[in-house]
């Protein structure tokens, strides 16, 4: 019998998903590297639905582009969905400003006073003085 030659009780054929005699396994190392690239491709696409929010308010230069960061990483961190949503909402409108027009009119009254600093005062009446009436 030669090396050539099956085994009387081997099937005509043999997958080629069993193991070879020599020890190689290429399915095993396949899946192995299948599986280390599908968990580095899902963290990819992970971290990159947490940043949505924050590229958002960056593109539009949002004044609270500090707080959609804060609760972008808070969602991150405790894989609580609420906070990424509210993230997207803070990203996606711009909330009016409500100080400007008061900045404004306290700006206003500020300028006001100083105007009335800036006039010189009517000068009073000159009275006569003892030393004078004698």
């Amino acid at each position: 019998m030669t090396s050539a030659e099956l085994h009387p009780m081997a099937t005509g054929h043999i997958p080629s998903y069993v193991t070879q005699a020599d020890g190689s396994d290429f399915l095993l190392t396949f899946m192995f590297v299948f599986t280390v690239l599908v968990i580095v491709l899902i963290g990819v696409g992970y971290f990159t639905l947490h940043s949505i929010p924050e590229k958002i308010a960056h593109e539009s230069n949002h004044p609270q582009f500090q707080l959609v960061g804060i609760l972008a990483l808070l969602a991150l961190f405790t894989h609580n969905g609420l906070f990424w949503v509210a993230a997207i909402l803070v990203a996606g409108f711009q909330f009016p400003d409500v100080a400007a027009p008061l900045r404004a009119i306290a700006d206003a009254i500020r300028s006001l006073g100083n105007q009335d600093n800036d006039v010189p005062a009517p000068a009073a009446p000159s009275q006569p003085t003892e030393q004078q009436e004698q």
